[in-house]
């Protein structure tokens, strides 16, 4: 059974999936003592209920949980949660990865891991949540008080889309609706407002207001895979969103306000 949250307030919560105790333990140990709240799962049944239960800010997850297959738990996260998960493997393949990050992960680590990495992989990632979180509760607190302060600038009209800023929406030019987490809103606005501006991946991360950037750390790469899910006709071949090899990306698109 997945075990409920230890007692500690204020703090994020983090869910650690993996079906070695010993492991579980070991980062449950690591996180407690730097007061975060931590919940386990041994399984995607248990994952899945204590996600269900309340909000959960972080998943650790194993890519090979048992039986199970942990890059489709990813998947499954990352349809119905915008929360940051990383992944922890102990195979080292290049492969699951790359598959991972293109799934979602905001990070990956290779087990036999060190703690203190495990721990600033942690902080980092939840400060790039709650710098993010933190834009959007103050842009959407701008535009309760100017409703009309944007002006055009309120709706953006790209390929076959309309992003409405004011109210957060991405919709297809036939009305249809494409749900976006808060991440992928902020990217793909962010793009819109830089038409045909190579962006490098500190750019990006400058722009969205994030923190602690390392070389290792693809998130960015990860949240343009999933915008160009929602967005592109033919992801695999992005002609929205190009990526300029060795500097970063560019949106290419046409772009006007209306």
């Amino acid at each position: 059974m997945p075990t409920a949250p230890c007692s500690t307030t204020g703090s994020a919560h983090i869910l650690v999936v993996d079906d070695d105790e010993g492991v579980r333990a070991l980062l449950r140990d690591c996180f407690e003592m730097e007061s975060y709240r931590v919940s386990e799962a041994a399984s995607g049944a248990e994952m899945t209920a204590v996600l269900a239960a309340g909000p959960i800010q972080l998943v650790t997850l194993d890519v090979g949980l048992g039986g199970e297959n942990g890059l489709d738990l990813a998947r499954q996260i990352r349809t119905s949660n915008n929360v940051p998960i990383i992944m922890i493997t102990g195979k080292g393949d290049t492969i699951d990865r790359v598959v991972g990050l293109e799934l979602g992960a905001d990070d990956y680590i290779t087990k036999p891991f060190h703690l203190r990495e495990v721990l600033a992989r942690v902080r980092a990632v939840l400060r790039r949540y709650d710098s993010a979180a933190a834009t959007v509760e103050v842009e959407a607190e701008a535009s309760a008080a100017a409703p009309n302060a944007q002006g055009d600038d309120e709706r953006i009209v790209f390929e076959d889309w309309i992003l409405d800023v004011r109210r957060r929406e991405l919709v297809s030019r036939a009305g249809e609706a494409q749900a976006l987490t808060t991440a992928e809103f902020n990217m793909l606005e962010m793009f819109l407002r830089r038409p045909s501006r190579v962006l490098s991946r500190d750019n990006i991360m400058d722009l969205l207001k994030g923190h602690d950037w390392s070389p290792y750390d693809r998130s960015i790469d990860s949240l343009i895979v999933r915008v160009r899910r929602k967005i592109e006709p033919d992801p695999e071949n992005p002609r929205i969103i190009k990526t300029v090899r060795g500097i970063g990306y560019v949106l290419v698109a046409e772009v006007r306000r209306g």
